[in-house]
C-alpha cells in the first residue's frame, strides 16, 4: 500500500502537538517561583504547581528560591572608635517575598546581600567602643537587622536575622583588658570592705549612744525612785512617824552590811549579832527622833544594845 502525504502529515501533527504540550507545560517544585518572560519583557511569576505558559513566545526567566535561606558572613577587621582592632564575623538569615524584584532589581542577589551585610557590620561596629561591642552584642544584632533590612527592601528580601558570632580583639588587648578588670575587680572589693568597715563603726557608736542613752535613763529613774523614796520618808517623819525613819535607816543598815561582807579584801567576815541588835540600833535611832520632835513621838520598838559586828581583815 503506498504511503500518502497524510500518512505523513499525521504523525507530524502528533509529535508537534507532544512538542508544545512538553515546551508549554511546567511544573514548579513546591518553595520556588518561576519568573515568565515574553519577548524578553517580564509578564507574571509561576507559582508551585503545574503551569501552563504559550511555547516559543513565553520563556521561563529565573528560577528562585523563595524558602528562608543562611548566608554566612567571613571575617573582616573592623576598627572600633577607640581604635581597636577586632575581628568579626557573623551569620546573615533572608528569605525572598517578590520574585520579580528579586530577579530584576538587583543583579546578583546573595552577593549584593553579603556585601550589604559587612559593610554594615563596619559602620556600625565602627561607630562604638569596644567595651560596648563586647557588651551590647544583642543591641549591635538588632541596629544591623533593621539597617540591613531597610536596605535590602528594594530587592523583595525580608532579612530575617543578622547576628554577629564572633569578635575577636587582638592578644594583646585581650591581656590588657584581663589586667584592667582585675584592677577594677580589687577597686571594688577595697571600697566593699571600708564601707563595711564604716558601717561596723558606725552601729558600734550608734550602740554605744543607745547603751548611754539607755544607762543614763536608768540612772533618772533612780533618782526620781530615790527622791520620791525621801520625800515620802520626810513627810512622814514631818507627821511624825518614827516608823519611817526605822525602816529607811535599817535598810541603809542592811545594804552596808550586805557591802561589807562582799568586799575583796576581806577573806572572812564574822558577824555575832543577833535580831536585838538590829533593833536596838533603830530604837537608838527612834531616841534621835524623839529629841528632833518631843516626846510625843514614841517609837514603835524598843532599843537594845548592840554589839558591833566584828570583822577580820584580810592576813594577806
Amino acid at each position: 500500500m503506498p504511503i500518502t502525504g497524510l500518512d505523513i502529515l499525521i504523525p507530524v501533527l502528533v509529535v508537534l502537538v507532544l512538542l508544545l504540550i512538553f515546551v508549554g507545560i511546567k511544573t514548579v517544585p513546591q518553595g520556588s517561583n518561576f519568573t515568565v518572560e515574553r519577548f524578553g519583557r517580564y509578564t507574571r511569576t509561576l507559582s508551585p504547581g503545574l503551569n501552563v505558559i504559550v511555547p516559543f513566545i513565553d520563556r521561563v526567566g529565573a528560577r528562585l528560591n523563595m524558602m528562608e535561606q543562611v548566608l554566612d558572613v567571613p571575617t573582616q577587621e573592623v576598627i572600633t572608635r577607640d581604635n581597636a582592632i577586632v575581628a568579626v564575623d557573623g551569620v546573615a538569615f533572608y528569605q525572598v517575598l517578590n520574585a520579580a524584584q528579586a530577579a530584576y532589581q538587583v543583579s546578583g542577589l546573595e552577593n549584593a546581600i553579603l556585601n550589604l551585610t559587612m559593610t554594615n557590620i563596619r559602620s556600625v561596629m565602627g561607630s562604638m567602643d569596644l567595651d560596648e561591642l563586647l557588651s551590647n552584642r544583642d543591641a549591635i544584632n538588632e541596629r544591623l537587622l533593621r539597617v540591613v533590612d531597610e536596605a535590602a527592601n528594594p530587592w523583595g528580601v525580608k532579612m530575617t536575622r543578622v547576628e554577629i558570632k564572633d569578635i575577636n580583639p587582638p592578644e594583646n588587648l585581650v591581656d590588657s583588658m584581663a589586667r584592667q578588670m582585675m584592677a577594677e575587680r580589687n577597686k571594688r572589693a577595697q571600697i566593699l570592705e571600708a564601707e563595711g568597715l564604716k558601717q561596723a563603726q558606725v552601729l558600734e557608736a550608734e550602740g554605744r549612744k543607745e547603751a548611754a542613752f539607755r544607762d543614763a535613763e536608768a540612772r533618772e529613774r533612780l533618782a526620781e525612785a530615790e527622791a520620791r523614796a525621801t520625800q515620802s520618808v520626810s513627810e512622814a517623819i514631818a507627821q511624825g512617824g518614827v516608823q519611817a525613819i526605822n525602816y529607811f535607816v535599817a535598810q541603809k543598815y542592811t545594804e552596808a552590811l550586805a557591802k561589807i561582807g562582799s568586799a575583796n579584801n576581806n577573806k572572812v567576815v564574822l558577824m555575832p549579832f543577833e535580831a536585838s541588835s538590829l533593833i536596838g540600833s533603830l530604837g537608838g535611832i527612834g531616841a534621835i527622833a524623839k529629841e528632833v520632835f518631843g516626846e510625843d513621838a514614841v517609837p514603835l520598838v524598843r532599843r537594845s544594845p548592840a554589839r558591833p559586828p566584828v570583822v577580820t581583815p584580810d592576813e594577806s
